[in-house]
């Protein structure tokens, strides 16, 4: 087999059936099979797989295991020479994958693989990004990006100038498309599961480039990433978890002093949202950016209660933010 492509479900029947449509439709000469791994849907999605699509091997999970546990559950279940990790509210363009494998084969020097993502307007999603740190994160914060114009040094969480249409070496490649050489992911482990939901992909592409292999990007691949299908449905709870794997990640990969670090920079960049979305609230009011200054005001509390240290090695976070926030477990 050339080709698995795992793809992770939880309550997605909305968008599930256009993705795998997509997928079928679309790839022409690559020898492919699709895994679903299911994360305990319960909105019927696994009954419309298996009748429409009875060609797909499914996982059934039992429960919300997360992007990382999940998605392990469909990679140990692959076959494929390369493992393609999507999104199921992705549609595949024609010929993205072909393409993408034979992108592929001319890159030995490589592990990972990433495509040119496009939102539903047609506009480029920035996929593809620098490995995040701490100095890049204060960059980000102070909205200071346009300085890498000036000097690499001011890199921060895009490549600043690029639009993803060139091809490139590149960190990191949003989870949402990703793929791998299978023997390179299985050997990793696949994804460290200590991450729930994001950081999963910039901790694994860092374990490629570890290895000694690259991450490479084609833009002559593309896909269509609708997005945020299960973030929209519970915004702050999703906002607090992509707080914590960003400690977990900086604790990992920068120890202590680098989680700490962290937390000054998420603090920065709240405060300086808050503040500006607040001025503009002022003079035009609107109900979406009154929840938006609320996710603010909740995760900037979260943050400034939280010691990130102890929340990774013990799992100690504010006790009055985790009874009015709904647990992701």
């Amino acid at each position: 087999m050339k080709l698995s492509i795992v793809v992770i479900c939880w309550n997605d029947l909305r968008v599930i059936g256009d993705c795998l449509r997509s997928i079928y439709a679309c790839t022409h000469k690559t020898d492919f099979e699709v895994v679903v791994s299911d994360n305990g849907s319960t909105d019927g999605s696994v009954e419309f797989i298996r009748h429409k699509y009875p060609v797909v091997r499914i996982i059934e999970n039992g429960a919300n295991l997360g992007f990382a546990r999940g998605n392990n559950a469909g990679i140990r279940d692959s076959t494929g020479e390369y493992v393609l990790i999507l999104n199921p509210d992705t549609i595949i363009h024609e010929n993205a994958l072909d393409t993408l494998v034979e992108f592929a084969e001319r890159h030995p020097e490589a592990g990972a693989f990433g495509c040119r993502v496009l939102n539903p307007d047609g506009s480029y999603q920035n996929p593809a990004r620098p490995f995040p740190t701490a100095w890049r994160s204060w960059i980000a914060a102070l909205y200071l990006r346009s300085l890498a114009h000036i000097s690499d040094a001011f890199l921060s969480d895009t490549y600043t100038g690029w639009k993803g249409d060139t091809e490139r070496t590149i960190d990191w490649q949003s989870g949402c498309c990703v793929m791998f050489r299978g023997d390179l992911l299985k050997s990793l482990q696949g994804f460290d599961e200590q991450f729930f939901y994001h950081f999963e992909e910039v901790d694994l592409c860092r374990r490629v480039w570890n290895s000694g292999k690259t991450v490479v990007y084609t833009a002559r691949a593309q896909i269509t990433h609708l997005g945020g299908q299960s973030v929209n449905r519970f915004p702050i709870r999703f906002e607090l978890e992509r707080y914590r794997n960003r400690y977990r990640y900086f604790f990992k990969h920068f120890g202590a002093a680098g989680a700490r670090a962290c937390r000054r920079t998420v603090l920065a960049k709240i405060r300086v949202r808050q503040l500006g979305y607040g001025v503009v609230n002022l003079f035009a009011p609107t109900e979406p950016r009154k929840q938006r200054l609320e996710m603010y005001r909740i995760s900037a509390e979260w943050n400034r209660r939280i010691d990130p240290v102890k929340f990774v090695e013990v799992g100690e976070e504010p006790n009055c933010i985790k009874q009015a926030i709904p647990q992701t477990s």
